[in-house]
């Protein structure tokens, strides 16, 4: 199957808050340790070797940002060859966020699962995001989900 034509995880939301935001959450440790990782060893920054931990034991990748325009878009390359997009968008009040995931691989059959595994990781990651952003808690839904996938891993 060409690279064009693979299957991609896509995921999007509103969120109620200014795109500069949800930048920072996307970028920052303290903050996608809120909503998302277990743990990140630095800030995403352009061209620098982050790596990040995720809820679920044992998943771990290093994470490249390869584009970094606050408050319009963040990309990043995962060292298992996902790319990941980010598009923000403001919208009536609000933000639209978008997230692409592509560049799975395997056979094709294992690509759609993936890409499916990954779209409903992603609307996870943003419902978190949501939650956290508008009501200024953090969520356990990503924390739940992970937990899920230990449980019956």
């Amino acid at each position: 199957m060409p690279a064009t034509d693979r299957p991609r995880a896509r995921a999007s939301i509103i969120i109620l808050v200014r795109p500069e935001d949800i930048t920072t959450a996307l970028v920052e440790p303290d903050r996608l340790t809120q909503f998302w990782l277990a743990s990140s060893s630095a800030a995403l920054a352009v061209g620098a070797k982050v790596h990040w931990t995720f809820m679920v034991p044992g998943a771990e990748v290093e994470t490249t940002a390869t584009r970094l325009i606050p408050g319009r878009e963040i990309s990043w390359k995962w060292s298992d060859g996902i790319t990941v997009d980010v598009d923000l968008e403001e919208v009536d009040g609000g933000t639209a966020v978008t997230v692409v995931a592509s560049g799975f691989e395997g056979s094709e059959s294992e690509i759609v699962e993936h890409a499916l595994d990954a779209t409903e990781g992603f609307a996870f990651v943003l419902a978190a995001l949501k939650t956290m952003l508008e009501s200024g808690k953090p969520s356990t839904i990503v924390r739940d989900k992970a937990r899920l996938i230990e449980l019956r891993g």
